[in-house]
């Protein structure tokens, strides 16, 4: 699944602390304790990447069925060079 690959590309980011195991579409993964939460989803948003928060620097990023191969991409490419 989409969702899958994202957690394969975030396992290899400095600034991802956990993921949970994938099951659906839905992907659950914790940042880095000396990473505010808030700026996290403020640099995504930036970005056009719209993330949940749980608390606890617990997020949360669902695909839906219209994400496409190309919005996958440019995605991971976008997680790849973000700057924390």
């Amino acid at each position: 699944t989409k969702a899958k690959i994202i957690a394969d590309q975030l396992k290899s980011l400095p600034y991802i602390k956990h993921i949970e195991p994938v099951e659906t579409n839905i992907l659950i993964f914790n940042i880095n304790d000396d990473i505010g939460e808030a700026h996290f989803i403020n640099l995504l948003d930036q970005e056009g990447i719209k993330i949940v928060s749980m608390g606890n620097k617990k997020l949360r990023i669902v695909t839906h069925l219209n994400f496409t191969d190309s919005m996958l991409n440019e995605l991971l490419e976008k997680l790849k060079n973000l700057k924390i």
